[in-house]
């Protein structure tokens, strides 16, 4: 059973996938996070798809663990996700997940714009590889 990845962005949300042994992270998509009826019946179509059974979502904590303005919303949306969705959903430690994901996206020499268009599905990978990796 697959995993999903959930980078949870103010405008983007980045979604990536595991392989069904829950070895590796793959990025799936960018949905934009236009409306929560939008947002969960795109989530719902790539769990149906992707025969997915569990979901992860980047908390981001501060550096020194504690939980900020961002960390609350993204935990609302956990709670208004796990109300909506029949699978467990859990947060992941996101620290420094779109740092990586940035120093990935230079270390490839991608250009500016395209980076801008993959940087939310980039963290997705990082995030849900960290998950998977500590299983």
């Amino acid at each position: 059973m697959r995993t999903l990845g959930l980078d949870l962005g103010e405008q983007r949300i980045g979604v990536a996938v595991s392989d069904a042994l829950g070895w590796t992270a793959q990025g799936e998509r960018v949905i934009e996070n236009t409306s929560w009826e939008q947002v969960v019946a795109e989530l719902k179509s790539i769990i149906v798809e992707k025969e997915v059974g569990k979901v992860v979502v980047g908390l981001p904590k501060n550096m020194n663990g504690s939980l900020g303005p961002r960390a609350e919303k993204t935990l609302e949306f956990v709670a208004r996700l796990k109300e909506e969705l029949e699978l467990p959903v859990i947060t992941w430690d996101e620290r420094l997940s779109t740092l990586a994901a940035q120093r990935t996206l230079l270390a490839a020499d991608v250009s500016r714009k395209k980076r801008k268009q993959v940087i939310d599905k980039m963290a997705a990978v990082i995030i849900l590889q960290n998950y998977l990796d500590s299983q």
